[in-house]
């Protein structure tokens, strides 16, 4: 396995980004550095229809810097894309040209259709969801796609974005309710076109890009969500109702002192949620998913260097990924751990009954219990938590993030307790019952291999009050060290259980 690190640059309508890949030694997949600069090309189209020479030789400055990055950080490869701005200016051939002349780089124009599919990819890599309509508000134009059991059924690109939109129906960055009547009426115009959109009803709408994350940070600092990450967020529909009439009402410069609303994005954010709020209500959807990925993801994935199964388990995917980013734990003992906590949920789920989605939890926990020690072994318990809380864990909730966090770095209730106080508001009432319940049985399956040597091959487990019985079937040598640590543990487990562990000899 060697290191392959590539760069992905999306000239966009509002912006340009860099993102740079990379697959590590162990095998798995991170981003590794990235850079934005803002364009606004959609904004800069002259008269005619085209992109001024002026506003060309910036976009290769900005092309040629990005190149220097990747320079930098040993990229093998680089792939440019270019979307709505460049597509529908009237001298795209002469600034594709340019651009190519200027940079060396080749650049690929992306169709509405492309632009839709990429879009689909990166969303589908990183939720674990079935239906929904997708959304991607860019610069200059807008993606829909419609999808059920995670196949993509139609997509269409439209000819607006929160640049374009901005440009015609805002002025010094106000929209007064007859622009905004207005605007409806643009988008629903164009929406009317496509009869399959009403198929969407009753869906989640799920938001990709630029606009879809603002308004995901925006309305999190609207309502001190204490939980950093915008992607998996959801969003009721009279929410975002509520945020667009209370931005809207904001002049300019107070709006850019919002809280989670980055400067840039002041004078878009009003046309961006107001078009957004019209496909919702168009299409009949349920509410709003905030997605984090998106297009750079979908063409990072056709690169070949993440297997195309990953989209058939995006939680197995992510959590087998997290834990080769951190593979300084041994890999034999955390395999050893998650089998034996696994027979362990499914012995005490006989008797206790568990939510529906604790088994997963139980999956990831036992498999992540140890990625702190990377940071330092002898707290490696409070760094796995903060490394799951601060890392992607696709295909779960925030919720189940904390709970996952909770229970992979459990010691006590009382320091359970304590971790899980600043994200209540996200929680449910017996979800520290969940985390102790979930935490003991890991910890227990962690003493169970206290040796780190697998000194146990098979083992029965016998769950009959007060004690739960745990016999070895299969050792390759004495069990003293695991004894003694199942017997320092087990009052604290007998408090949360109302059982006894025995390790029988």
């Amino acid at each position: 396995m060697t290191q392959i690190r590539n760069g992905i640059i999306d000239i966009g309508s509002n912006s340009i980004r860099l993102v740079i890949y990379e697959r590590t030694l162990s095998g798995a997949n991170r981003v590794i550095d990235g850079s934005k600069r803002p364009a606004r090309l959609s904004e800069k189209i002259d008269a005619d229809g085209k992109l001024p020479e002026s506003t060309i030789r910036q976009l290769v400055g900005t092309l040629n810097h990005f190149k220097l990055i990747c320079s930098h950080q040993g990229v093998t490869s680089i792939r440019a894309v270019a979307t709505a701005a460049i597509r529908n200016s009237a001298n795209r051939d002469e600034v594709l040209t340019m651009l190519e002349r200027e940079t060396e780089l080749p650049i690929e124009l992306l169709s509405g259709e492309q632009e839709a599919e990429f879009g689909f990819l990166g969303m589908l890599s990183t939720l674990d969801i079935q239906d929904g309509l997708l959304v991607d508000i860019g610069g200059g134009s807008t993606e829909l796609t419609l999808f059920r059991n995670r196949e993509r059924l139609r997509s269409i690109s439209f000819p607006f974005g929160c640049v374009n939109l901005n440009r015609r129906f805002m002025e010094n960055g106000m929209m007064s309710d007859k622009s905004l009547s207005e605007l409806e009426q643009h988008v629903q115009g164009m929406l009317q076109r496509e009869s399959w959109i009403s198929e969407a009803a009753g869906l989640p709408v799920i938001g990709i890009g630029g606009t879809a994350r603002a308004f995901g940070k925006t309305h999190q600092g609207s309502t001190d969500y204490p939980f950093t990450q915008t992607h998996n967020y959801p969003i009721a529909a009279a929410e975002g109702e509520r945020l667009l009439a209370q931005l809207r009402a904001l002049p300019l410069d107070k709006r850019k002192k919002f809280p989670g609303l980055s400067k840039d994005r002041a004078d878009l954010i009003v046309p961006g949620l107001a078009a957004l709020q019209t496909i919702l209500r168009f299409s009949g959807g349920s509410g709003y998913l905030i997605c984090g990925a998106g297009l750079r993801d979908g063409l990072f994935l056709q690169s070949g260097l993440i297997s195309r199964d990953m989209l058939q388990d995006v939680l197995a995917y992510s959590i087998d990924n997290l834990g080769a980013l951190h593979p300084e734990a041994p890999p034999v003992h955390v395999e050893q751990v998650h089998r034996m906590a696994m027979q362990l949920f499914d012995t005490t789920g006989r008797h206790y009954s568990y939510p529906a989605r604790a088994r997963r939890w139980m999956e990831a926990a036992s498999r992540l219990f140890r990625i702190g020690a990377s940071i330092d072994y002898y707290k490696y318990a409070q760094h796995s938590f903060y490394l799951i809380m601060n890392t992607h864990l696709n295909g779960m909730s925030h919720r189940e993030i904390i709970l996952t966090a909770a229970i992979a770095s459990y010691k006590n209730k009382g320091k359970a307790k304590q971790a899980i106080q600043p994200y209540l508001a996200i929680l449910e009432a017996e979800d520290l019952e969940h985390i102790c319940r979930l935490g003991t049985l890991l910890q227990l399956a962690v003493a169970l291999d206290r040796s780190e040597a697998q000194t146990i091959r098979k083992l029965q487990i016998d769950l009959t009050p007060p004690l739960l019985t745990l016999r070895p079937l299969e050792t390759t040598t004495t069990l003293e060290v695991e004894r003694r640590e199942i017997d320092a543990m087990a009052d604290d487990f007998k408090k949360i259980w109302q059982l006894s562990p025995v390790l029988q000899r």
